[in-house]
């Protein structure tokens, strides 16, 4: 039987702090909040002046960027791309592995979620502003390692899930344009419309017959969530879906990171909202504007605001027309030091209502793609799950090859 070796963290790879030096015109700048789950989220170059002093870190291909704040949060990233001219902030860990390991073994065993727990508690059991890790500390933790072919076919099992996963996420983001270039043809271009009559409105010409009116008169109740009051922990031991706004990324919501109890709901300002509600996170940017879609009876916290459509409404242009004026509502986001907009600002913001019979069609041409983009999210959300269990088992010699 092949032995399985112990080692630090700190032996089998280091923190690189190289300064980036280069002179290109423009570069691409990664915040923590530019990594999440294993993706670099932020491609778009900039001009290389002016840059604020935290933006220091180069980095390459196969190196992992790891957040020191607030490690539960995931904000990680594995770089499978040359990332040349990238800087990334100094908040952000560049780790790089020696020829002990294989970079994505460690990424894996780094983003174990029993890992992620131990390095929140680290953090939150240090003084300072933030829940915060050092490299120092990440170095003690203690990694099993085979030798480098069974990591190989490791790693090959655990890709197998991430692959299916980023297959599927580039899926729906297809059908996410798709259903948004159809939304701005009818109800930004009109272009299904353009050989009938037009009269004048407060957001300009529109097709006879549509008004423009309020989110709030295109539902049923808008009303932001509540969080349990009782730091009693059997209100986060029951089965009821309890979502934050960091969980709102423009999809379908199928599992949360919190359950609560019905004891919690009943003595706190916790409430429910039905299935097909719209989700907006009203607070703190970058958060600030994220949607979502309740598939099942859920609650949330404060920081979200709840659109229950109109049944002649319904969720697709509740959720597509949200979408499509979220850098306009943004707009209208106050605050010093935090972004936020309240539920006041989304109650009374005009839209456009076409009539009944339009929303009607609009609804059936729709319905195909959101059950797809439903249906992929829901593919995902379990083999995400599926791939969090075996992962343990795979890298600590509990399954053999």
């Amino acid at each position: 039987m092949e032995e399985w070796k112990t080692y630090k963290i700190g032996e089998i790879c280091e923190s690189v702090s190289d300064t980036y030096r280069g002179k290109a015109l423009d570069v691409v700048l990664v915040n923590t909040s530019d990594v999440y789950d294993g993706v670099c989220l932020n491609h778009t170059f900039v001009p290389n002046k002016n840059l604020k002093g935290q933006f220091k870190k180069t980095f390459k291909r196969n190196d992992i960027l790891y957040s020191e704040i607030r490690p539960a949060n995931r904000r990680f990233a594995f770089i499978d791309f040359e990332p040349e001219n990238y800087i990334a902030s100094t908040k952000l860990m560049v780790i790089r592995c020696s020829e002990l390991v294989r970079p994505r073994y460690l990424y894996h065993y780094l983003k174990r979620q029993e890992m992620l727990d131990e390095l929140q508690a680290l953090a939150e059991s240090r003084s300072g502003t933030f829940p915060q890790i050092t490299f120092s500390e990440l170095a003690l933790f203690e990694i099993n390692l085979p030798n480098l072919a069974t990591q190989d076919k490791i790693v090959a099992a655990i890709d197998c899930f991430d692959d299916k996963i980023a297959l599927n996420n580039r899926i729906n983001h297809n059908l996410e344009e798709q259903a948004q270039a159809l939304y701005k043809s009818w109800f930004v271009d009109f272009e299904p419309f353009k050989d009938g009559r037009f009269v004048e409105s407060e957001l300009g010409l529109i097709p006879e017959g549509w008004c423009v009116t309020s989110v709030e008169s295109l539902s049923s109740r808008i009303a932001s969530g509540g969080t349990p009051k009782s730091l009693d922990p059997s209100f986060y031991a029951g089965e009821i879906k309890w979502f934050t706004t960091k969980e709102l990324k423009d999809c379908f919501l199928f599992d949360s990171e919190k359950h609560i109890s019905d004891a919690a709901v009943q003595n706190s300002a916790a409430k429910f909202f039905p299935e097909g509600s719209v989700l907006m996170a009203i607070y703190a940017s970058p958060t600030v504007g994220r949607l979502g879609i309740l598939t099942e009876s859920s609650t949330f916290n404060q920081a979200a605001v709840a659109i229950i459509p109109e049944d002649n409404i319904g969720t697709e242009y509740i959720y597509l027309t949200l979408l499509s004026e979220r850098d306009n509502l943004n707009n209208l986001a106050s605050g010093a030091a935090q972004q936020n907009l309240n539920v006041g600002i989304v109650k009374n913001y005009r839209v456009l209502r076409p009539t009944d019979d339009i929303i009607k069609s609009f609804k059936v041409k729709m319905a195909p793609f959101f059950s797809a983009i439903r249906k992929n999210t829901k593919e995902i959300n379990d083999l995400s799950e599926l791939r969090d269990i075996l992962i343990p088992r795979l890298i600590s010699d509990q399954l053999s090859f």
